[in-house]
């Protein structure tokens, strides 16, 4: 009897202990790779840099109606758990509002009911826009060591449904804080509108498509804004740092004297990506022009769709002019 209440004693032991150290794991954000032990809380300046020039992006660049610009910032620090957009995967309704109108109610709402859920939201940062396509504009986040990741998405204006943005950086290394980020951003299609250029009018793709990088090459069609076939990649679009705030002995921030002001023109170099010329098919020949019996000339003619910039193959002969018998001689 005694050894059958010892086994009972051990095996409740061991259920409790199982007990705990499952309710533990569940408590841990879930496909976390790396567990961040850095101290609970930090701040930092998040800095976004427009870099959509002319002279980056000449082809079809928006001058006016509206002018090439961006759209508010809006982002979230969050766990594993949760996932603002992804690359190859759906947008929900809330991208898709922002990517093609900029409206951000809908985001706003999914944001709150995933922090409210499953408590892997842990807060929301918002930046100003930016009136043109190069320029700057920047906020402040917190990240918490069980929420180290850090999402946005800044819409292209004007376009169908394109966007940068970041999905999922960790601002933690482990037991420590990263000191500063920079990263390089790219145009996004959110796969809900299947317009080809900045300015093309709202055409809904159906069924949707899957969120994909927008390359030189990709989409494959001399039509889209980002068609440079010469390149190998596309310059980059945006840039974005983020700058831990360091506290002084009081504990307080210290602030980052450094940020650059809201819409400042980019000072830095700007790479000059070269557009050829393209020009219209030829035209019909025309009427046989001359003196009977003789040879006369007929002329057809073609007309410039894409000037040339920064230094690209420039436009050939608009017209061509070949010999030809007259016609209706008497």
């Amino acid at each position: 009897m005694e050894n059958l209440m010892f086994v009972y004693r051990s095996c409740k032991v061991i259920w409790t202990l199982l007990i705990t150290i499952l309710g533990y794991a569940s408590s841990l954000p879930v496909g976390d790779d790396s567990i961040c032990t850095a101290e609970e809380l930090a701040k930092y300046s998040i800095i976004f840099t427009g870099k959509w020039s002319q002279t980056a992006f000449p082809k079809q660049y928006p001058l006016y109606r509206p002018p090439a610009q961006w759209s508010s910032m809006l982002g979230v620090t969050h766990s594993s758990d949760y996932s603002m957009w992804k690359k190859n995967e759906y947008a929900s309704n809330g991208v898709r509002d922002f990517a093609e109108k900029g409206e951000a109610w809908v985001l706003m709402k999914e944001i709150e009911e995933a922090g409210e859920k499953i408590q892997s939201v842990h807060g929301i940062f918002s930046a100003p826009a930016i009136s043109s396509g190069t320029g700057h504009t920047s906020t402040e986040l917190e990240v918490h060591s069980r929420h180290p990741l850090v999402s946005f998405v800044v819409r292209i204006v004007p376009s169908p449904d394109w966007f940068v943005g970041i999905d999922s950086l960790s601002l933690c290394e482990g037991d420590h804080w990263m000191e500063e980020v920079s990263v390089d951003l790219f145009p996004y299609d959110a796969g809900t509108d299947s317009g080809f250029t900045f300015s093309s009018p709202n055409f809904a793709t159906i069924p949707q498509d899957t969120v994909t990088e927008i390359t030189c090459s990709s989409p494959s069609h001399p039509a889209n804004s980002f068609y440079y076939p010469k390149l190998k990649i596309l310059p980059p679009i945006a840039q974005v740092t983020m700058v831990k705030i360091k506290k002084n002995q009081l504990g307080l921030p210290v602030p980052y004297l450094n940020l650059p002001a809201k819409s400042n023109e980019i000072i830095d170099s700007v790479s000059e990506t070269p557009l050829d010329c393209e020009v219209s098919q030829w035209s019909s020949w025309g009427l046989c022009r001359g003196v009977c019996r003789k040879t006369g000339t007929k002329i057809r003619t073609r007309f410039v769709l894409l000037q040339p910039a920064n230094n690209g193959m420039p436009c050939p002969n608009l017209d061509e002019e070949t010999g030809c018998e007259p016609e209706n001689c008497v």
